[in-house]
């Protein structure tokens, strides 16, 4: 009994993080907070999240903005195409009203704006929404960044995108984006994990985030990218049957739109 009670005593100062996978809030606490803000991105910390993921692009006068859709209709309202648009006309722009009135007067950040908000000891996922044209001026404001470069991660559908991420900033880890599709010959899913490994040794990166597919994503898929010595991170994982599933398989990280919820029910 007293073998045990210190047994139980050790596990309950186990830092929470240790019990599972990293996980990270989908353009922050998406689930309870509008997207992509401000807001939503101090929520993930207060919900515990190990890091956070945000959707950047690059506007007309070069300047980085979160937001994930090509146009502003969705969450302002008036439609803009963000690549088209300097950032004076997109910075006043209400992005919070269509998630909750409380949120009235959340706009949209620039990139300098959301490191500011990242803890030091916090992990932050940059998504590019854009092409090439978005790695000169992502080179220059990483260049000031107060989070830590080791803490930063850059991750892309766009293969050529990451190899110039990881080209102009081999210091800064670099993920490859995908999806899975099945074929409707003989129902096979694409990209393997060959498919992928050879993806990811052409674009000299750190590793995949692939959606969370679980007729695709099986142990023996993960172990295979890992064993190559890449990392293996899924998205978007809301539901926590899900969640149990990946983390006991062994994915360095969960991306979800609820971390709180997420985390406590791997913990279970």
């Amino acid at each position: 009994m007293k073998f045990l009670s210190t047994a139980l005593l050790t596990l309950s100062l186990v830092p929470a993080s240790s019990f599972a996978q990293m996980i990270v809030a989908h353009r922050g606490a998406s689930f309870d907070a509008p997207e992509n803000t401000l807001a939503a991105f101090e929520l993930a910390w207060e919900q515990n999240a190990d890091a956070i993921e945000g959707d950047f692009y690059v506007t007309a006068d070069q300047k980085i903005v979160c937001i994930h859709d090509k146009t502003t209709k969705r969450t302002a309202g008036s439609e803009l195409k963000v690549a088209e648009s300097t950032y004076e006309q997109l910075k006043d722009l209400d992005v919070g009203r269509w998630k909750a009135d409380r949120y009235a007067g959340e706009r949209i950040s620039l990139l300098e704006d959301v490191l500011k908000v990242v803890p030091q000891d916090k992990i932050f996922l940059i998504e590019l929404k854009s092409g090439p044209e978005i790695v000169e001026p992502l080179t220059k404001v990483l260049e000031n960044s107060p989070v830590p470069r080791e803490n930063l991660r850059i991750i892309c559908f766009n293969d050529d995108v990451v190899a110039q991420c990881k080209k102009a900033m081999p210091d800064i880890k670099a993920f490859w984006l995908t999806s899975f599709k099945q074929k409707e010959d003989d129902q096979t899913w694409a990209p393997t994990a060959d498919d992928i490994l050879t993806t990811l040794k052409r674009l000299n990166c750190d590793g995949v985030d692939t959606k969370a597919e679980r007729a695709v994503v099986t142990q023996k898929f993960v172990d295979q990218i890992k064993t190559a010595g890449y990392e293996y991170h899924v998205w978007t994982v809301n539901d926590p049957t899900d969640a149990k599933y990946f983390s006991k398989i062994g994915v360095d990280s969960i991306t979800t739109d609820r971390p709180e919820f997420i985390r406590e029910a791997i913990q279970k």
